[in-house]
């Protein structure tokens, strides 16, 4: 076996001494003073020509004073808090054994629209998630992506299940999909877990992402928390698009190119749980959907509130699971984005876009 270049002596290279300069100062001679217009700014000591202001600077210089309400739940009931966060927690692995087992192999593809995909894998894992929670809280309601609501729908507590959330990434092995659940009580998120699932072919992996109301938010048990970037221009930022092509749609396509330019980026990873998870650890700073459902939204938005974020609806409403469009951010940030989404949702309903409360159960109790 070989010796390591490692092991042999090292000797230090020698280089020739130069003479020091001799520093001599002509005092005959004034010190160059340069003039500067005066709308220059100095960074560390040298004068900088500051540009005029743009539109697109002015956006990140408006202070964030606006407290926006929060949406977590003031109460979770006669349930203590551990467990209820226990079953949820169980219920999402559950949900995320079954499409790890999945992952790697060929896939039963079915339409519910033109591009709108549904898997053999979404369907089983949502019916392992209902068996736990059916076995430990029978009496609760369930709403479900792909079996809709089941159980008594006058009960405090609705859980809000997504079994896949990014079937069409799933489908295609890319890394951006998660196992969703969130329970409600009385209509105020209470306990989260997001599944999300990270690598890719050959190497998946997976990381959990927890919230209870007033608890803090966590991943993989330690916690996290939003970004304290404040300026948009330093932020990265995120989005998502529906299936249905329309006015909705269209918006959200200008809103995607206005703030590419103004931002370090725009991403779409299809995945809104994942999205607003992301927010949640700090890595990105917003993210914005218009059409969501409330299993899209149940769970990422506990966790978004509970790490320091900031959550509303694109126009800068109170916010609700049963909301149609939402808006979540790190906080600081939140009112200088709404500068440009509020009016661009207003002008949405303005057209006769409905943005009313997505259908919820008559006899399900809430507290707005």
């Amino acid at each position: 076996m070989g010796r390591s270049l490692l092991s042999s002596t090292f000797i230090p290279p020698r280089f020739p001494q130069l003479p020091k300069p001799s520093l001599t100062f002509n005092r005959s001679i004034r010190p160059f003073s340069p003039t500067f217009p005066p709308y220059s700014r100095r960074i560390h000591g040298f004068p900088i020509p500051s540009k005029p202001l743009c539109a697109k600077a002015v956006l990140s210089e408006s202070p964030n004073l606006k407290t926006y309400p929060k949406i977590g739940a003031d109460s979770v009931g006669p349930i203590p808090l551990s467990q209820l966060i226990q079953v949820v927690e169980l219920a999402a692995n559950t949900g995320a054994q079954v499409v790890m087992e999945a992952v790697n192999k060929p896939r039963n593809v079915t339409y519910k629209g033109l591009t709108d995909l549904v898997t053999d894998t979404d369907e089983m894992s949502e019916t392992a998630i209902l068996e736990v929670v059916r076995k430990n809280f029978g009496d609760h309601l369930i709403l479900g992506e792909e079996g809709g609501f089941i159980g008594d729908t006058s009960s405090d507590y609705l859980w809000c299940i997504d079994p896949l959330d990014g079937t069409t990434n799933f489908a295609h092995c890319y890394p951006s999909f998660a196992v969703s659940v969130g329970v409600l009580f009385r209509g105020k998120p209470a306990a989260a877990a997001v599944v999300e699932f990270v690598g890719g072919p050959m190497c998946w992996n997976t990381r959990m992402f927890s919230a209870t109301t007033g608890g803090g938010a966590f991943c993989n048990g330690q916690k996290i928390h939003a970004s304290q970037t404040d300026r948009v221009e330093q932020s990265l930022l995120v989005t998502g698009f529906g299936y249905e092509h329309d006015d909705a749609w269209a918006t959200n396509i200008d809103l995607f190119k206005e703030f590419t330019d103004v931002s370090r980026g725009v991403r779409r990873l299809g995945a809104a749980a994942v999205d607003m998870c992301h927010v949640a650890l700090g890595i990105v700073e917003a993210y914005w959907e218009y059409r969501l459902k409330p299993w899209d939204m149940a769970a990422g938005v506990l966790i978004v509130e509970e790490a320091g974020g900031t959550v509303s609806c694109m126009d800068g409403g109170k916010f609700c699971v049963f909301d149609r469009s939402v808006l979540v951010s790190n906080g600081a940030l939140h009112s200088k984005l709404l500068e440009r989404i509020g009016p661009a949702t207003e002008k949405l309903k303005e057209k006769g876009i409905d943005f009313s409360l997505w259908y919820k159960p008559e006899n399900y109790h809430t507290d707005f």
